[in-house]
């Protein structure tokens, strides 16, 4: 059976006499092609259902409402409907195909020019007219159902959520009594909450009147960039529809005619009586509007011409002349303050809070946390946008915050927030987008999906963003932002438990991270994230010392090359794959490569940037060490890890006073490995009774592993107390019993006494094991000691790294 939902199942193809040429766009409800219709020779638009919603009778209604509403409607400004059809089982609209731009995309979160508002407010009011005059009212008039075609046409588009009134025009009435409960398949109430009339937002009945208080919030939002009504939740923006207090639209465009403030204010009315009876009405006014305003400029322009007639230049009044100078003055002036405006208003930065678990059930918190991260993950791979890391974002998790506040604090512009409900199969997730500076909603959701489908949520929430950042997104970044890694939901629901495990790192955690990924590879061979996951946790069993690196470390590489196979585009795979080349096999120049390959395809991965700096300073290339911490902190400004990398970075350039102000900026957000960092830097300054102190509190803190135990043996050795010292490697003795030590721990115990011979006999079982430690012997302080030795050049080569 001939599938509909992939560009590579209907590109080619032929549906019905339509010939499928290329994909245009997909949405929550459609996926439209352009097409060649065989028996008219002329291009048209398909409309599709997705493949998710072919079995939804109440999206299949839908579009058949649409079709039939929109055929009876032959105007201009409104998008021709040629017919129904349906082909193996999928039903499918021919349309006008329309080029051009939605009035949502034209306007960018800016006004437009007065003369734009006025044509593109004409030709919707017409066509509003003649839709009306047939008994149909839209219901969900909104610039993204509005397109501009590219010679300035006019088009209204999606009648979906029409329907034919009682009797015709200003009489007519439907019941929209289920407004606030009735959903349809993408989610969403019916209409958009923003542009929804006073009525509306009651559940009252509708007549043609709540078009035109919709049609006046388009106005509005022309006229200024802004949305008349506004609010940080759902709620708010409904409250402040029935309250029907607006900022003045002059006050936040000086440049609007006061005449379409006036029009906007009646199309505005919260008492329907009160408001444009007809849609003609303000049709006529605003063609009166256009009129007296295209005279105005004529007059001016011709005032303009006379003044700069050098014949009568010397006849000209010198207030006449001082006015010209005034006003040239002002406008260029106006039109610096509008530029800078509209620079100061772009949204240019995010950051995605944790979606909120409204189910009382504990075992969803891997589903939210999951959604949350590929969320971030999506809007990561827009050039244009600085999206806030999850390390940094999930500080805010399980507390009461303000958005508007954590905007501030975190330095970026718009804040998401969102709330998970589970009801039997269904997945409910509300979602709202703030604007820090101004305090308003960008932009809300709601979407409903079976948890069999899952990344469809996450899917339509990216794209609905990216769409009302108004981001000119390229063909890749489209791509990427609604990219799915594998069309198995069982695979996906496994993988996001398998992270949700990783991120709670621990000995057992770990563990089971490792079997949800396995399973997740289980039931999709070809999962490349899951294999990447799997290598990531491999790589932390081995970084923090649970598993030797002879063992975890070949299954790591061996998870990222089958990641890669997969999908060479998976940039954690990339950086696990790169780890593994060079603190493991020591191959500097692949792991070079890899590391810049995942930088390339997602330069909003913080992992990259923080294990690349780790490889250059390996290099001893510090600068640029540097340079990738701060990226990788620039991304995750509040993440406790991002500023311990940096604060090792800092050591390894011997900028050990840096270094201990970035270690206590990790501590001031309660990460006890800080007092690890502390310790070595105060121990690299030669401070060792200082360096002992914070290894007291790591150890209390962390539970005497062998890391810090190690720290202690060293600084009692540098502190002469050689008892204390022996104790310390009698208990790395001791634990090799039962788990595994790193050799490079018991060596930097003997480094400290000055056991220059056992120091290398530990060093050289490092080498064999190819622990991570003589990955640094280049650059770390804690080697200086042994550098006149020539054992320690021939380390140095052994590792692949010159002196």
């Amino acid at each position: 059976m001939l599938l509909m939902a992939t560009v590579s199942d209907l590109v080619g193809h032929t549906i019905s006499h339509y010939r499928i040429l290329r994909m245009i766009g997909s949405g929550g409800m459609g996926v439209v092609y352009e097409a060649e219709d065989l028996k008219l020779g002329r291009n048209v638009a398909l409309k599709f259902l997705p493949e998710e919603l072919a079995g939804d009778t109440h999206a299949l209604e839908r579009l058949r409402r649409e079709a039939r509403t929109a055929s009876v409607l032959h105007h201009p400004n409104i998008c021709t409907i040629y017919e129904i059809d349906e082909e193996r089982g999928r039903l499918f609209i021919a349309m006008e195909l329309l080029e051009g731009q939605t009035l949502q995309q034209k306007m960018r979160g800016k006004a437009l020019d007065i003369e734009t508002v006025l044509d593109v407010g004409i030709q919707v009011a017409d066509g509003l007219d003649a839709a009306h005059s047939k008994g149909i009212i839209h219901r969900d008039l909104k610039p993204a159902n509005i397109f501009i075609m590219t010679r300035g046409e006019a088009k209204i588009l999606d009648f979906g959520l029409a329907k034919h009134s009682l009797k015709p025009e200003g009489d007519a009435a439907i019941n929209a009594s289920t407004i606030s409960t009735d959903l349809s398949s993408s989610g969403t109430a019916l209409g958009t909450i923003a542009y929804m009339s006073p009525e509306q937002a009651k559940g009252k009945e509708l007549d043609s009147r709540s078009d035109l208080f919709s049609f006046g919030s388009v106005l509005y939002e022309m006229g200024t960039g802004m949305l008349p009504f506004r609010g940080a939740t759902p709620a708010l923006i409904l409250k402040a529809i029935l309250d029907g207090r607006i900022t003045p639209a002059v006050r936040l465009n000086p440049d609007l005619p006061h005449g379409l403030e006036a029009v906007i204010n009646k199309a505005l009315e919260t008492n329907e009586n009160l408001r444009y009876q007809h849609a003609s009405d303000i049709r006529s006014d605003l063609a009166r509007l256009k009129r007296d305003t295209d005279s105005r400029v004529v007059a001016t322009a011709r005032v303009a011409s006379s003044d700069i007639d050098v014949s009568s230049w010397r006849r000209r009044k010198p207030a006449l002349v001082t006015a010209a100078i005034v006003l040239a003055a002002l406008l260029t002036l106006t039109a610096w303050v509008a530029f800078f405006r509209v620079r100061h208003e772009t949204v240019d930065s995010i950051a995605v809070l944790p979606f909120v678990n409204a189910t009382a059930d504990p075992d969803m918190e891997y589903l939210c946390d999951g959604i949350t991260d590929s969320v971030i993950n999506n809007l990561s791979q827009l050039a244009h946008l600085r999206v806030l890391a999850r390390n940094t974002a999930f500080r805010y998790k399980g507390k009461e915050a303000d958005p508007k506040r954590i905007g501030k604090d975190l330095g970026v512009r718009a804040v998401l927030t969102g709330k998970l409900l589970q009801r039997g199969d269904t997945l409910v997730l509300q979602s709202e987008l703030m604007d820090v500076a101004k305090d308003s909603q960008l932009w809300g959701g709601q979407y409903r999906r079976k948890i069999s489908d899952v990344f469809a949520l996450e899917e339509d929430l990216s794209r609905e963003i990216s769409e009302t950042l108004r981001f000119r997104l390229t063909r890749e970044e489209k791509r990427r932002v609604t990219r799915r890694h594998t069309d198995n939901a069982e695979a996906y629901r496994l993988y996001l438990k398998g992270r949700y495990f990783w991120y709670l790192w621990s000995p057992e955690k770990s563990q089971k991270a490792i079997e949800y990924f396995q399973q997740a590879i289980s039931k999709d061979p070809g999962y490349a994230l899951a294999y990447a996951g799997l290598a990531d946790t491999y790589i932390s069993q081995a970084w923090f010392g649970e598993v030797s690196p002879r063992e975890a470390m070949p299954r790591a590489k061996d998870a990222a090359l089958k990641a890669l196979e997969s999908d060479d585009d998976v940039a954690e795979a990339h950086v696990s794959l790169a780890f593994a080349d060079c603190l493991y096999d020591w191959d500097w120049p692949s792991a070079g490569k890899h590391f810049e390959r995942a930088v390339a395809l997602n330069p909003s991965y913080v992992n990259a940037h923080n294990w690349y700096s780790y490889y250059l300073s390996a290099l001893g290339r510090s600068d640029q060490a540097l340079a990738e911490a701060k990226r990788a902190l620039d991304l995750d400004p509040a993440s406790p890890g991002g500023n311990q990398g940096m604060g090792i970075q800092l050591i390894y350039a011997r900028r050990y006073d840096e270094a201990i102000e970035q270690f206590q900026k990790a501590l001031e957000m309660d990460y006890h490995d800080a007092h690890l960092g502390l310790g070595n830097g105060y121990a690299a300054k030669g401070n060792y009774q200082k360096a002992l102190s914070e290894f007291q509190k790591y150890a209390e803190l962390d539970r005497g592993t062998p890391r810090s135990i190690a720290a202690l043996g060293y600084a009692y050795a540098r502190l002469n107390q050689p008892t204390e010292a022996l104790r310390a490697l009698n208990q790395l003795s001791e634990m090799e019993k039962r788990r595994y030590v790193s050799p490079g721990s018991v060596a930097i115990v003997y480094i400290g006494m000055g056991d220059r011979d056992r120091a290398f006999e530990w060093l050289e079982k490092s080498c064999d094991e190819h622990s991570f430690n003589v990955a640094f012997l280049k650059v770390s302080p804690f080697f200086d000691s042994l550098r006149s030795d020539q054992r320690f050049t021939d380390l140095l080569h052994r590792v692949g790294l010159s002196q």
